[in-house]
């Protein structure tokens, strides 16, 4: 269970991080839209977990391969936007988010299968 504290560290590095892409992502990973769902920190708030969304390109994989190479750069970004709060920035380790797209694939599987309803209802 998560104490009070990491989930206020968690809010404000995904907020954080959310706006060191905003600055920095261009750079990386080109007209690729990148968005943090959500950050989990440890319990000892050394190390953190960040998902991230990847749209507008065709391979993801690329993209968090390009963050994965960045990451110091994207790091010390994070800690001149939360040096103030956090005494130590916690280790990033990227998740690619897939939540998102299973949504939006589901949500295609169940129109086709109305739409075959529909069809299948009306021939008879």
């Amino acid at each position: 269970m998560e104490t009070k504290r990491q989930k206020q560290i968690n809010e404000l590095l995904r907020r954080q991080f959310s706006m060191v892409l905003i600055d920095e992502g261009t750079y990386i990973y080109d007209r690729a839209m990148v968005t943090v769902t959500r950050c989990v920190v440890s319990p000892d708030l050394q190390s953190a977990k960040v998902y991230l969304s990847v749209f507008n390109t065709e391979n993801k994989m690329e993209v968090m391969a390009a963050m994965d190479e960045n990451i110091h750069q994207l790091r010390h970004a994070l800690a001149s936007k939360v040096g103030k709060q956090l005494r130590k920035i916690p280790e990033l380790k990227f998740f690619l988010d897939e939540t998102l797209d299973e949504f939006f694939r589901m949500d295609q599987i169940l129109n086709k299968l109305r739409a075959e309803n529909q069809m299948g209802s009306e021939e008879e």
